[in-house]
């Protein structure tokens, strides 16, 4: 946690003298994508796309799950889906997995979740895809969880489709979706299309 003050402590000083200016983000924001992924501490989405403050408008949540959109039910990501695509009218939706995920890995491996009952009731989000991945090669150390986390990321995408504002933009041709995956171990950022997850 020291670090984590320390750091704190001197960013103001180390933004003066890097030349950054953070005054202009008080007229407000104007990011170029919503950059969906998992609260894992391994993924760190400005150090993967090399942004700055106000380029990324971020939601992280276990598995990098989209909850289906539903006004009877509020909930935080929801809202911060609605208000990044109708609000701040971001023009790309990134959805992000990651190898070595531990929710989906979870799920891959039946783990008993008993213990995290809110964390069971959450992962029931993390549905099956309505697109079929290639399948990943058995040498791949990560294959066990590398297919159902990109499949997992479709179904993501899909789940958006839920958003009023997501299916009206998309048909207005001001809004792109992309599904990635990075490899923690690696740095290496794929991302899926009609082949599989291909490197950026």
């Amino acid at each position: 946690m020291q670090s984590l003050v320390t750091h704190a402590r001197v960013f103001p000083h180390r933004l003066a003298t890097s030349g950054h200016d953070l005054g202009r983000l008080s007229a407000g924001q104007a990011p170029e994508a919503l950059f969906i992924t998992c609260s894992d501490s391994r993924v760190v989405p400005a150090l993967i796309t090399g942004s700055r403050p106000g380029q990324l408008f971020e939601l992280r949540t276990a598995g990098n799950i989209v909850p289906a959109y539903d006004t009877t039910a509020p909930s935080g990501e929801a809202a911060t889906i609605e208000y990044a695509v109708d609000i701040l009218r971001v023009p790309d939706i990134i959805v992000c997995g990651h190898s070595h995920c531990g929710a989906i890995g979870a799920l891959v491996r039946a783990e008993d979740l008993a213990p995290v009952p809110a964390v069971r009731t959450w992962l029931e989000h993390a549905a099956p895809p309505t697109r079929h991945l290639a399948p990943v090669p058995a040498h791949d150390q990560e294959a066990d969880v590398a297919g159902p986390v990109q499949r997992n990321v479709l179904a993501q995408l899909d789940r958006l489709h839920t958003y009023p504002g997501v299916t009206r933009r998309l048909a207005e041709g001001t809004l792109r979706l992309h599904g990635w995956y990075y490899e923690v171990h690696t740095g290496t950022v794929l991302a899926g299309s009609d082949r599989g997850f291909l490197p950026l």
